[in-house]
């Protein structure tokens, strides 16, 4: 077994570079707090005195994803400690199964003692706040739990670096440190909630060290092999995309839930995407020449970046709503998603498929050459044709329908070259 001081430093990102598992697993010990400590008497007068209803609606919302979301990563960190190669990042992995808890029986606490939500149990709070939780959430919280479960049985490298990038850098990095900042900044500038804010403070803090540790952890392994992490992030990124978007989206997009507290969920949604952009970089991922096919249009600034998710989700053409909203700005978008993602090396150069919807403006993508592009209208030729009803179409891009069955309805008709349409799981991965 190595010992602290000679556990090996990494050699990728300089941002990782001087950061050590045994320093973090040290940092735990000096910042240990007691959730069971933290004193909610003013709490429980501010929310009943100085919170107005609209306040109190959109922080039982917003909390609650946050409890939940604390509970399902304390379960899931076991297979974690399995299968971390060296005995410092099993060791400090156990710390932060220890944070979640303690992170939990905090969020519990407020609902209980503050909110007056549950019977004092873990169940009986999240019973009684489950009905709050959004599509998004269920979602990616879910595929937590797959990929815990895939990890328990598979401990290669690539499942690791999959199943932190998960944890670490988009649960953790991306989603929960932007919303625990924005609380942070709201209590204090209305000087309420002292228990909580001194609660979610110590949150924050254990947060910082579990994402230094996974943005560390795949540093090193970046810089063995960085095909392999490149993967195993993309990929990630790519299944989670649609559902991050939808976690934080407040009820029939009422932005007041928001608002009531002086920030914006755009606002929230640009500081999670600057994060994200941070962390991978701090991997050592080089962002500028990861290849077209990289799942985040990182040509376009940030703040349009932002964004697009909303526009999609907004219009149904992500999410599990339906009908599909004909907002030409969200479909341009969904459309230039496909673009990206296609890959022009799985057929001949100059391959047309249009999209012949049988009551909406067609649609092609041209793959010519490492270069897509995609337009509105019917093209001079196409190889394949997609004769359908754009709802049908908007349903297999969102994954709300199953391609094989619209076939044997017939509301999917491929027309042209047959051989083609079979290669589109491979074009479109």
């Amino acid at each position: 077994m190595a010992t602290p001081a000679s556990a090996p430093r990494s050699h990728g990102s300089s941002v990782t570079a001087d950061i050590d598992y045994a320093d973090l697993y040290q940092r735990w010990e000096r910042g240990n707090w007691q959730a069971t400590a933290i004193d909610f008497t003013q709490d429980r007068i501010d929310w009943r005195e100085k919170l107005t209803e609209e306040q109190r609606r959109s922080a039982l919302w917003f909390y609650t994803l946050f409890f939940h979301g604390e509970d399902a990563v304390t379960n899931g960190l076991s297979p974690y400690i399995e299968a971390a190669p060296l005995e410092e990042q099993k060791y400090f992995i156990a710390t932060q199964q220890v944070d979640e808890a303690r992170h939990a029986v905090f969020f519990k606490r407020f609902m209980d003692e503050v909110v007056g939500l549950g019977d004092g149990t873990m169940a009986g709070g999240m019973d009684a706040t489950e009905g709050l939780l959004t599509w998004g959430h269920r979602k990616v919280f879910g595929y937590l739990e797959e990929v815990a479960h895939q990890l328990h049985h598979d401990h290669s490298t690539e499942m690791l670096c999959r199943a932190i990038t998960l944890y670490h850098v988009i649960i953790e990095g991306t989603l929960a440190q932007p919303g625990q900042h924005f609380m942070e900044t709201y209590l204090e500038q209305m000087d309420v909630l002292p228990g909580f804010r001194q609660g979610i403070r110590n949150v924050a803090l254990d947060e910082q060290r579990h994402i230094a540790f996974g943005v560390k952890l795949l540093a090193d392994e970046y810089a063995k092999d960085p095909e392999l992490v490149t993967r195993a992030v993309t990929d990630v990124i790519r299944t989670v995309g649609p559902w991050t978007t939808g976690l934080a989206a407040p009820p029939n997009w009422d932005d007041s839930y928001f608002t009531c507290f002086g920030f914006t969920h755009d606002e929230l949604a640009l500081e999670g995407t600057r994060s994200l952009e941070f962390r991978l970089r701090a991997i050592g991922l080089d962002l500028d020449d990861l290849g077209r096919r990289f799942p985040l249009p990182m040509d376009l600034p940030l703040e349009e970046r932002a964004l697009r998710g909303r526009k999609m989700l907004e219009a149904n053409l992500i999410g599990p709503d339906r009908p599909a909203v004909r907002d030409p700005e969200a479909v341009g978008i969904m459309f230039d998603a496909i673009r990206r993602q296609a890959d022009p090396s799985a057929v001949r150069p100059g391959t047309v498929i249009q999209w012949d919807f049988t009551d909406a403006e067609p649609w092609y993508l041209t793959l010519m050459n490492g270069h897509t592009s995609v337009a509105q209208g019917r093209p001079p030729h196409a190889d394949l044709r997609l004769e359908m009803a754009f709802d049908d179409w908007v349903d297999l891009f969102a994954e709300r329908a199953d391609a094989r069955r619209l076939l044997l309805r017939r509301r999917l008709r491929p027309r042209g070259d047959l051989r083609l349409f079979l290669r589109l799981p491979k074009i479109f991965g």
